[in-house]
């Protein structure tokens, strides 16, 4: 099960996300054994090396880390506890990693059950796609206890340039499920600015291009999210100066996209919900244009409805006093808040 090289691992599941973390498990000092249910997605593993299992038994008779990654929630309990499952030969010690994205109350069940075989298992979800895999460079979100994890970091970092310990068992899923929220309604708000465009006759593949290129450099929704807490920033906080102008120039955009799709015939049901809710998810409360052009109750949760088109002169600075929406590039002292923090793009906790 192992040598003075590290305990041998074992991979389950060679699809499109087990394939190329597998791969990168070829050259392991402990050794790789591979299964799935298709026979022909193992040949180019063990002509490169690795061993091959016909079951998950097979696999945890040999191994002391094994690596899941299937389908769902019940293709993992049959790869644990079905006939021939892992926990039928896995010894005492061994450590078993979901990289499935399950439930988390699922992870919880599961471990409970290896726990009674004497077996650890750990939720450890990954992000970054196959490019990640192919290039080393995932991240993965770990639930579990701290020996287990040690245990595992190791060979993980074949994958991976980040293993997050995230907390006790399921806390890697629920890590994963926040991660990949933020991912999928950015998609569908990718394809409302697409709407947009379009209806404003735009080549929207060029957009996309523009898109792609500026979060390359800017780092995306990502850099804003550097604060330890999404509590309301108190006066005199680092953050407070930094994120109000964020939130100046996110009202004063959303206000002039809103206004444009009103007079394209574009719907922008994002744009209105983030004009209501991003001062508050900020953490520095509604901007003057929010305040303007959204109900308390709107901003109270309630649904976003239409509204009148906002006016140069409510995105203007003006004398009462609200505060001026410079650009960014207006602003020489404005620092980004990715640049306000350490870059942790190699941080491994």
């Amino acid at each position: 099960m192992s040598t003075g090289a590290g305990p041998r691992v074992g991979f389950i599941g060679l699809g499109s996300m087990g394939a190329p973390m597998a791969r990168k498990l070829l050259d392991w000092p402990g050794g790789l054994t591979v299964c799935d249910t298709r026979a022909e997605v193992l040949e180019p593993f063990t002509s490169a090396g690795a061993e091959a299992a016909g079951t998950a038994a097979e696999v945890a008779a040999k191994c002391g880390i094994i690596c899941i990654a299937v389908v769902n929630d019940q293709q993992v309990r049959s790869v644990l506890a079905g006939e021939n499952g892992v926990l039928s030969t896995a010894a005492p010690g061994t450590v078993v990693a979901v990289h499935s994205t399950i439930g988390d109350e699922s992870a919880v069940e599961f471990a409970r059950l290896c726990a009674e075989h004497g077996v650890d298992l750990i939720d450890a979800p990954v992000s970054g796609g196959a490019a990640g895999a192919d290039s080393g460079r995932l991240a993965v979100m770990v639930g579990g206890g701290a020996d287990a994890v040690e245990t595992v970091r190791e060979p993980f970092g074949c994958f991976a340039d980040m293993v997050v310990h995230a907390g006790e068992v399921g806390a890697g899923t629920r890590m994963k499920l926040a991660r990949n929220l933020l991912h999928f309604i950015s998609f569908t708000a990718a394809t409302e600015a697409q709407r947009l465009a379009e209806a404003a006759g735009l080549d929207i593949t060029v957009l996309g291009k523009v898109v792609r290129h500026s979060d390359a450099v800017t780092g995306g929704a990502g850099s804003i999210m550097l604060r330890d807490t999404t509590a309301p920033i108190a006066d005199g906080d680092f953050w407070l100066s930094i994120l109000t102008h964020v939130r100046e120039l996110g009202e004063k955009d959303l206000s002039l996209a809103l206004d444009l799709g009103g007079r394209v015939g574009a719907e922008l049901p994002l744009a209105g919900l983030a004009l209501a809710r991003f001062g508050e998810g900020l953490g520095v409360g509604p901007g003057a244009v929010a305040r303007a052009n959204v109900t308390p109750a709107e901003r109270d949760g309630g649904p976003v409805g239409e509204r009148d088109s906002v006016t140069a002169a409510e995105r203007e600075p003006s004398d009462t006093g609200e505060p001026e929406r410079a650009t960014i590039a207006g602003r020489q002292d404005f620092t980004t808040p990715a640049a306000a923090a350490q870059n942790d793009s190699k941080e491994d906790e």
